[in-house]
C-alpha cells in the first residue's frame, strides 16, 4: 500500500469530528462488549490500589525539603508538597501543601496534568512548574513562588511560556536557559527546539540573547548551568539523532566540544568526567569495549590527556544498568543476567570498589538508585527494590551505613502458591533469550500475558505491580516478562545489533519466547496472549501479522503500526535512529517488510488473533492515527478488533487514577474473554 492508496489518511485528522465520531463509536462498541460484574469489580481493585494512602510517597530530596507529587481519589489531578526529612520519617508524615492541582484546574477551566518542578537551590522560594493538557508532551511552563502559593505572571516579571516542546532550566534566580517554540523555524523536524537562549527576568522572550542554534535535522537542542560550588559551569547539547549527541562547554559566548564519542552518554561532576560508551572507543592506544564506563580528570581531558581509568567493563552476563554520583561517591548498579547489584566506588582511592558496601539483591527482584542529593546532602542516597511477587521498599542509604528502610509498601494481592523463575528461549539466530514467568507452583497450562519491548535500551527488570497481581495473577494467570534484544539488559550492543536493518531480531526473540512457553507445558497457543505499548505496541503490530499462529489473543497500546509514515507524524522523525529512513528506497526495503499497516492481509487468507488497539487522542507523541488506521484496516478485511481510545491521557494514555483503572481494566478483561473462548 502506498501512501496515495492509504484510504484512512483522514484518521490522522486528530481532532477532526469526523474522525472523532468514528472514535466514539467504536468507543463504545469496545466498552459496552468489556462491561460487566467481573469488569466494575476489576476497575474498583485497581483503582484502589492507585488511590490508595498506604503507597510509598516517593520524594525527591532538595537540601532540608523532600517534595512529592500525590494523587488519590480526594485528589484526583495531585497535589505538589513538601516536608521535612524528620517528619518523613515518620509513619504519617505531616505535608506542607504548596499547590493544588484540582483547585488550578477547576478555577482555569483546564484539564491539567502535573508536568514536574524545578526548585531555584539553595532558598527554595521559587520553581518552574510545567503542566500540560490531558497529558501531552507539550506543556506550559510558570513560576510559582513557593512562601507566597502563587503563580508569577509575566506582568510580575515572572518566567511563563505558553504550549510547546520546552527545555527550561535556571541559572540564577534572575535568569534561565530556554528552548521552545520561538516562531517559524525554531523547532526540528521532530518538533523539539532547535534553538536555545538566556533569558533574563524582566525582559520579553523575543530579547533573549542566543546561545546556539542547531540544524532543522537535529533532534532537539538544549543548555544547562552547573551550580556545583567551585565547579560553575554551563553546557550545550546537540542532539543530533536520537543516539547521537555533541556536548559542548560554554563560556561567555564560546563553545568548547568535549571529545568524547557522539553516541557515548558523557556527564560530568566536579573534577572528573564520565563517559558511558555505546559502541568501542579506541582513544590514545587503548580501545575500551560498548558498555564500559571511564572516568578521567575533566580539565586534564579538555587540555589532551587521554588518561581513562576504567571503573566498569561488562561481560557475557553482566551490564551497567545506573550510574549516580554523591558528593564523594559513585554508585553503580550492575545487572547480572537481569539481576541487580549495587556498588559504590570511591574516586579518592582510584575508583576503589567499596566492597563491604556491595549489595547484591534476589533473583526477582529489582534494586534501582532513585535520588541523590550531591550539593546539599552529602553522601546520602535513595535506593527502591521491588520483585514480581515482592512490594516496593524505600532505602536510604550512605557510604558508611548499611542502607536503613525508610518506606515499605504493603502486599496488594495474595502471593500464596506463586513463585518466579527465569527461563532462557533460543532465537532463530542461537542467542539465549531470557524471561521471567510469574506464576503458581502448582500450575497447569493456562491464561498466559506475555509482555515485551524490545527497544531504545530500556530494560524490563522485575517489578511489583499490584494491578497486574489483582487483575490477573490472583485468577489464576501466568504473567511473562521477555527480556528480548532491544533493550539494555547485556549493555548497548544488546540493543545496538537490532537497529535498522537489524530489527527483526526483536521480533524473532519474542515469537522464541512464545514458542518456548508452549514447548515447556507453561501454556498453549490458545492461551496465550501478549501485550505491548509505544514500541512495544509494534511488536504487536508485528506479532499481529507476522506469527498470528503464535498467539490466543493481542493487546496493542498507543502503538507505532504505519512505518510509511511513522517518521512524519508527531517525535516520529526522531526515532529514525532506531528504525531506520522509509524515504530511503534500501531502508525501506527492510522495513516494509514488518510494518504492520502494510502487511495486513484479508482474514480470509490468514487468521489473526482477536486484538485490542486502544491509544489517546492526546498522545503527541505516538500519534493517535497509527492505531485508529491499523483498527480500520483490521475491521475492513474482516478481523476481529476492538479498539479504544482515551481522549486525554497523552503517552501514557490516562491522565488520572480513575481512566488509568478503566484503561487498565479493559485490557484484562478483553484478555480473560477472548482466551477463555479460545
Amino acid at each position: 500500500m502506498t501512501i496515495a492508496d492509504d484510504p484512512y489518511l483522514w484518521l490522522e485528522e486528530v481532532t477532526d469530528e469526523k474522525a472523532l465520531d468514528w472514535v466514539r463509536v467504536r468507543n463504545a462498541a469496545t466498552t459496552e462488549s468489556l462491561a460487566g460484574d467481573r469488569f466494575d469489580a476489576t476497575e474498583a481493585r485497581v483503582r484502589e490500589v492507585l488511590d490508595t494512602d498506604a503507597r510509598i510517597p516517593y520524594a525527591r530530596r532538595r537540601g532540608r525539603f523532600l517534595y512529592n507529587f500525590w494523587r488519590d481519589a480526594e485528589h484526583v489531578r495531585g497535589i505538589w508538597r513538601r516536608t521535612t526529612m524528620d517528619e518523613y520519617r515518620t509513619e504519617n508524615p505531616a505535608w506542607e501543601v504548596l499547590l493544588d492541582l484540582d483547585a488550578l484546574a477547576e478555577s482555569e477551566g483546564e484539564n491539567w496534568v502535573w508536568g514536574g518542578a524545578q526548585v531555584l537551590r539553595p532558598d527554595q522560594q521559587l520553581a518552574l512548574i510545567t503542566l500540560s493538557r490531558g497529558g501531552a508532551d507539550a506543556t506550559v511552563v510558570r513560576e510559582f513562588d513557593i512562601d507566597s502559593r502563587t503563580f508569577r505572571t509575566e506582568k510580575d516579571g515572572g518566567f511563563a511560556l505558553p504550549e510547546a516542546k520546552t527545555d527550561i532550566g535556571w541559572i540564577d534566580a534572575d535568569t534561565v536557559f530556554v528552548g521552545t517554540d520561538f516562531g517559524p523555524g525554531s523547532l526540528t523536524e521532530s518538533g523539539y527546539p532547535r534553538i536555545t537562549k538566556r533569558w533574563r527576568r524582566g525582559t520579553a522572550l523575543t530579547e533573549a540573547e542566543t546561545v546556539f542554534e542547531g540544524a532543522a535535522r537535529d533532534i532537539s537542542i538544549s543548555a544547562w548551568h552547573d551550580r556545583t560550588p567551585g565547579f560553575e559551569r554551563d553546557f550545550v547539547q546537540r542532539a543530533t539523532d536520537f543516539y547521537n549527541s555533541e556536548i559542548h562547554v560554554l563560556d561567555g559566548h564560546g563553545l568548547t566540544r568535549i571529545p568524547t564519542p557522539t553516541d557515548a552518554s558523557t556527564s560530568v561532576h566536579q573534577n572528573w568526567l564520565l563517559v558511558r560508551t555505546m559502541t568501542p572507543w579506541t582513544i590514545g592506544e587503548t580501545t575500551h569495549p560498548a558498555g564500559a564506563l571511564l572516568a578521567a580528570d575533566f580539565e586534564e581531558f579538555m587540555a589532551g590527556s587521554t588518561a581513562l581509568t576504567v571503573l566498569f567493563a561488562p561481560d557475557e552476563h553482566t551490564s551497567l544498568h545506573q550510574y549516580a554520583w554523591t558528593e564523594n561517591y559513585l554508585l553503580l548498579v550492575t545487572l547480572q543476567d537481569v539481576r541487580s547489584q549495587l556498588h559504590v566506588l570511591d574516586p579518592r582511592a582510584r575508583f576503589a570498589y567499596l566492597e563491604v558496601r556491595k549489595r547484591r539483591t534476589t533473583d526477582s527482584t529489582t534494586t534501582e538508585i532513585i535520588g541523590t542529593d550531591a550539593e546539599e546532602n552529602g553522601d546520602e542516597f535513595f535506593l527502591s527494590s521491588s520483585g514480581y511477587l515482592t512490594p516496593a521498599t524505600l532505602l536510604l542509604g550512605n557510604a558508611d551505613a548499611e542502607p536503613e528502610i525508610l518506606k515499605q509498601a504493603p502486599a496488594f494481592f495474595d502471593t500464596e502458591g506463586l513463585a518466579v523463575e527465569q527461563f532462557f528461549a533460543r532465537s532463530d539466530d542461537g542467542t539465549q533469550i531470557p524471561y521471567f514467568v510469574v506464576r503458581r507452583t502448582d500450575a497447569e497450562p493456562g491464561p498466559t500475558l506475555l509482555y515485551g519491548y524490545g527497544g531504545f535500551e530500556i530494560s524490563m527488570t522485575p517489578g511489583y505491580s499490584g494491578a497486574t497481581g489483582r487483575a490477573w495473577l490472583e485468577r489464576g494467570g501466568t504473567y511473562v516478562v521477555a527480556n528480548i534484544r532491544g533493550g539494555g539488559e547485556y549493555g548497548p550492543q544488546w540493543h545496538t545489533q537490532v537497529l535498522r536493518a537489524g530489527r527483526h531480531l526483536v521480533h524473532e526473540d519474542f515469537a522464541a519466547v512464545a514458542r518456548d512457553l508452549v514447548t515447556r507445558g507453561i501454556t498453549t497457543t490458545a492461551q496465550l496472549a501478549a501485550q505491548g505499548g509505544s514500541n512495544g505496541g509494534l511488536l504487536m503490530g508485528i506479532m499481529l501479522t507476522k506469527y498470528p499462529e503464535l498467539f490466543g489473543a493481542l493487546v496493542c497500546q498507543v502503538p507505532l503500526l504505519d512505518m510509511k509514515r511513522y517518521h512524519l507524524l508527531l517525535a516520529g522523525a526522531s526515532w529514525v535512529a532506531e528504525y531506520g529512513d522509509p524515504d530511503d528506497p534500501a531502508e525501506w526495503e527492510f522495513i516494509s517488510r514488518y510494518s504492520p499497516y502494510q502487511n495486513v492481509v484479508p482474514a480470509s487468507q490468514r487468521r489473526y488473533p482477536p486484538i485490542l488497539i486502544a491509544t489517546s487522542t492526546r498522545d503527541d507523541r505516538v500519534h493517535p492515527g497509527h492505531a485508529r488506521k491499523m483498527a480500520a484496516r483490521l475491521e475492513e478485511l474482516g478481523h476481529d478488533v476492538s479498539y479504544y481510545e482515551n481522549i486525554e491521557g497523552g503517552h501514557g494514555g490516562a491522565s488520572d487514577n480513575a481512566q488509568l483503572a478503566f484503561k487498565t481494566a479493559l485490557s484484562y478483561e478483553f484478555l480473560w474473554q477472548r482466551l477463555a473462548q479460545s
